[in-house]
C-alpha cells in the first residue's frame, strides 16, 4: 500500500486508538498483494464510526484498468446493533465483463458466491453479511455505433469480521477484485510478495 494515509484512521475527538483497531490496522498493512493490484489509503468516512480506515484499489492489466473498488473498515468499541459486533467491513468492487457474461442472469448469484467463497478460502470469519450484485449491459447506436458492446458487474457488500485479523478479509476482497477483472487464481502454494511502499 502507499504511504499516503492518516496515521490513526480515527476521528481526532474519539481519543486514543483502541488496541483492537491497532491490531486490525497492522494486519491490513501486512497484506501481500498481487502485482496487478494497486492499493492506496484514502480518506475514511467519519460519521459512521469513531474509527475507520478506507482503501481504494485498482486492478491494472497492461495500461488498462480492469476492475476497481473500495474497502472500508469501521470500528466502534461500543458496538452497533446492526453490525452484531464492534467491526464492520464495507466494500465495493466493479469491473468490465464481456457482454454475454453481463447478460447472463446467473451472474448475480455467481458474483455473490465469489465473495463468500473468497472469505471462506482465506479463513476470514464473518457474520451478518449483506449486499447486492448488479449486472449491466450496454450497446451503442447511431453516431457511436462503432463502440463495442460492453458489460459491467458491481458487488456491494458488508459483513462483520469475527476477529481482528482484517488482513484476511482484505486478501479475500482483493481475490474478488481479481475475479471481477478476469484474472486466474494464483496457483496453489504460490503467494504474492508484499509490494514496496511508495513514498
Amino acid at each position: 500500500m502507499t504511504s499516503r494515509r492518516r496515521e490513526t484512521g480515527a476521528d481526532p475527538a474519539a481519543g486514543p486508538v483502541p488496541p483492537a483497531f491497532a491490531e486490525a490496522l497492522a494486519s491490513i498493512r501486512a497484506v501481500p498483494l498481487r502485482p496487478e493490484v494497486v492499493l492506496e489509503e484514502t480518506p475514511a468516512p467519519q460519521r459512521l464510526s469513531p474509527y475507520a480506515v478506507a482503501l481504494q484499489a485498482e486492478v491494472v492489466l497492461g495500461d488498462e484498468e480492469a476492475a476497481s473498488g473500495r474497502f472500508v473498515l469501521l470500528h466502534d468499541p461500543a458496538g452497533q446493533e446492526p453490525w452484531d459486533g464492534v467491526f464492520r467491513v464495507v466494500t465495493f468492487a466493479k469491473g468490465t465483463v464481456e457482454l454475454d457474461i453481463a447478460q447472463d442472469p446467473m451472474l448475480t448469484e455467481v458474483g455473490w458466491s465469489w465473495l463468500v467463497e473468497a472469505l471462506d478460502a482465506r479463513g476470514a470469519g464473518f457474520r451478518a453479511e449483506s449486499g447486492t450484485v448488479t449486472r449491466t449491459a450496454s450497446e451503442s447506436f447511431g453516431a457511436i455505433a462503432d463502440r463495442a458492446p460492453s458489460g459491467d458487474v458491481e458487488i456491494r457488500a458488508s459483513w462483520t469480521p469475527t476477529t481482528t485479523d482484517i488482513g484476511a478479509h482484505l486478501r479475500a476482497w482483493t481475490d474478488v477484485l481479481a475475479q471481477v477483472a478476469g484474472l486466474p487464481p494464483l496457483p496453489a502454494g504460490v503467494t504474492s510478495l508484499p509490494l514496496p511502499r511508495r513514498r
